[in-house]
């Protein structure tokens, strides 16, 4: 028994001596504090962390430490340091690398990191220290992917007026760069369908309401027809992009018309003139887009902006619709109703010119006798 007393006394005076060794060596133990702090969530985190950005070499979820944390002056860490909500704050050295999710990694004067300065959510700042690593800021879809794989919806920053702002103007340049090909590549098409607007005005919005609603059954039922063999199951992406590119393309070339319809009411002109197809163009998506610019020059204002909204939202649906119908009604400006009723009124017309059955051909002078007076 005296032996065993004595073998417990030393065992009890080497792990009291060992314990501070322990304290300065390994600094990536987790402490009891982070070990109550990790909750399931932050451990999902970390663990789709790792699995899908395995070049951040973010270690495991015990080794993160909750919170702010900083390493003093003098102090070398070896190996990585890797907080979880909170800033990592390096006045001394870090070995390897220094990561912070959802925080700040800030390297003080002084301070140098002997491998990478990685922020998840949060960003590096270098205010006179040295990383010797990549230096990586990573923040929004990492912090969405992160928080909807947790199962929450991530935080969305509030989009300012002149965010929205700017957001019409590149939306307006990219509708009237379109238009501009359309005028130079596809203008029969465009012409067919502006003049279906002119004849079915009222037939084109209900041709278009019907299309809306019937687009997705008719994706369905052709998806549902694909799966009836092997290479129809390996075409139905395929076929999903085809469509809905497709009704993009109808979509866009039907409202352009509806632009053009719109805007040749303030201009005169020869309506065959490209430049007054431009300028009708142009001052047709200034009316359609302006609506949107109204509404994100007030959408610091709640009331007045969700009023204008749906202003702008009514207008451009109803005019999608129109063109959306006027676009089915000519299958893509292909098929002209006028095109199809002049030619046999230009044939009659110019049939009287010449008594052959042959149309076209002109008639001879007949000779016509002169009178001489003497």
């Amino acid at each position: 028994m005296a032996r065993a007393l004595v073998t417990g006394a030393l065992a009890v005076v080497m792990f009291a001596s060992a314990a501070p060794a322990q304290q300065v060596v390994d600094t990536t133990a987790p402490t009891a504090s982070s070990a109550t702090a990790m909750d399931s969530r932050l451990r999902a985190e970390i663990a789709i962390l790792r699995t899908v950005m395995r070049s951040l070499h973010a270690p495991p979820a015990d080794s993160f430490l909750i919170g702010d944390h900083a390493i003093p002056a003098g102090e070398t860490r070896a190996g990585t340091v890797a907080t979880a909500r909170g800033n990592l704050e390096i006045r001394g050295r870090i070995t390897g690398n220094a990561i912070a999710l959802h925080g700040d990694v800030i390297v003080h004067p002084g301070a140098t990191v002997g491998g990478n300065a990685i922020a998840v959510d949060g960003r590096v700042r270098t205010v006179g220290g040295v990383v010797e690593g990549d230096v990586r800021s990573i923040r929004g879809i990492t912090g969405g992917i992160l928080a909807r794989a947790a199962g929450e919806e991530p935080e969305r920053e509030p989009l300012t007026t002149w965010g929205a702002i700017k957001m019409v103007i590149g939306w307006f340049a990219i509708l009237v760069a379109i238009g501009i090909g359309v005028l130079l590549f596809a203008e029969k098409n465009l012409n067919g369908v502006v003049v279906a607007l002119e004849q079915n005005f009222s037939r084109s919005f209900w041709v278009g309401l019907l299309t809306q609603l019937g687009a997705m059954p008719v994706l369905l039922i052709v998806c549902a027809a694909l799966t009836l063999s092997i290479i129809g199951i390996l075409l139905i992406p395929f076929a999903i992009v085809a469509f809905v590119i497709a009704l993009a393309g109808l979509l866009t070339l039907g409202f352009l018309a509806v632009a053009r319809f719109t805007g040749r009411a303030f201009f005169g002109g020869s309506p065959d003139s490209r430049t007054t197809s431009l300028r009708s163009l142009s001052v047709g998506l200034v009316i359609y887009v302006g609506l949107w610019m109204l509404a994100a020059a007030f959408s610091w204002s709640p009331v007045v902006g969700s009023v204008l909204r749906a202003v702008a939202l009514a207008g451009s649906w109803v005019a999608l619709t129109f063109g959306l119908g006027a676009t089915m009604l000519t299958r893509a400006g292909t098929q002209r109703e006028n095109d199809r009723t002049r030619r046999p009124q230009v044939a009659n017309d110019m049939s009287w010119q010449t008594p052959t059955p042959v149309t076209g051909v002109a008639a001879a002078r007949r000779p016509v006798a002169t009178v001489k007076e003497s």
